[in-house]
């Protein structure tokens, strides 16, 4: 079934469609401008919404898999470097793109990478292999996530699987006036899904006493 949001594009799809196989395509004049407009509004005012129920706490708890994402690409020569190894930039980006899509499931509305907490480079990937990027919420505070993100790497005339790289990333969810706003929380609900949460607060903790050691520091005349 098409949202509210979703009826005026496909609408204008459709139509596009139809004049195409009638040899007739739709000019920029003939979009739906008015309903394009409208439908953002919609979008502010859902995200708007959103905003509302998780700051005043009526939002129900997500579950992990609720937003959880998996991206495949398959590497060529123009993401590898002269020895047919794919520059770690292409993999940051794939898993920038993953993380920020569960992210913004999570959170019902636009988000912004606020910090990249690690990123590790365990195997290299290869000119043929097929990526896999899996990426889901670890942590939600009051309005910011951490996703966890898995790098796979697959042979595919073998079938065998390499985990190549991992990283956590913290995202924060915006209003409709690009400020941040609150995000529901997390159900943790397996064993996993605890241990991943638990090692998330460990590592905001870590940011925090680290980004205020760093002041401290600072503030320090001798310094």
């Amino acid at each position: 079934m098409l949202t509210r949001l979703q009826e005026p594009v496909v609408a204008w799809v459709v139509r596009r469609e139809c004049l195409r196989n009638h040899g007739e395509m739709p000019s920029h004049d003939d979009v739906p401008a008015k309903d394009l407009a409208n439908s953002a509004g919609d979008r502010r005012a859902a995200v708007r919404e959103a905003a509302v129920v998780a700051g005043d706490g009526r939002a129900p708890a997500k579950r992990s898999h609720e937003s959880a994402v998996t991206l495949s690409q398959a590497m060529g020569p123009a993401h590898a470097n002269l020895m047919g190894n794919v520059h770690g930039g292409e993999i940051m980006k794939l898993i920038d793109t993953a993380a920020g899509i569960a992210a913004s499931r999570h959170a019902g509305g636009p988000v912004v990478t606020a910090a990249l907490d690690q990123m590790s480079f365990l195997h290299p990937v290869h000119v043929g292999d097929v990526v896999f990027v899996h990426a889901a919420v670890n942590d939600a505070g009051r309005t910011s996530m951490e996703v966890g993100v898995r790098v796979e790497a697959e042979e595919v005339l073998s079938g065998r699987r390499t985990h190549t790289s991992s990283a956590y990333l913290v995202f924060v969810a915006l209003d409709e006036h690009g400020q941040p706003r609150p995000v529901p929380p997390l159900a943790a609900e397996t064993q996993a899904e605890r241990r991943r949460q638990a090692e998330a607060r460990i590592r905001r903790e870590s940011r925090l006493a680290r980004a205020e050691a760093i002041r401290r520091r600072r503030g320090d005349p001798l310094a």
